[in-house]
């Protein structure tokens, strides 16, 4: 029966942790991803400015109606703006009104599955 030298697990000498696999290390990772990925809990909550506020009255149908012509002017004005544009800066902005359209589409989708009202 042959035995094998155990070896000492190899660590740096500088680090602050007994092993790679040691709890120490573990919980600095955890901390470092809550740090970056996690919410921050005593954020302020958003809230939005009332200057401009919708009519607490208005009906589904008149906000999807409005909010599809609003999205079509905006898609009619990056379209024109684009076209004075070249290169780069033209691909940006074509990549926006179609993301604007993208908006406009879901909004009518919207718009066909309300109840019309009187």
């Amino acid at each position: 029966m042959s035995t094998t030298p155990s070896h000492p697990p190899v660590t740096d000498p500088a680090s602050p942790y007994e092993s790679f696999g040691s709890r120490k290390l573990h919980d600095a990772a955890e901390r470092a991803l809550d740090h970056y990925l996690a919410p921050a809990i005593n954020a302020t909550p958003y809230r939005p400015n009332t200057l401009f506020m919708v009519n607490p009255q208005s009906d589904t149908e008149s906000l999807l109606v409005n909010a599809c012509e609003s999205l079509a002017s905006a898609t009619v004005m990056l379209g024109d703006f684009a076209g004075m544009l070249e290169g780069s800066r033209r691909n940006t902005l074509l990549g926006i009104a179609q993301v604007v359209m993208l908006g406009e589409l879901a909004v009518n989708k919207a718009l066909d599955n309300v109840e019309p009202t009187d």
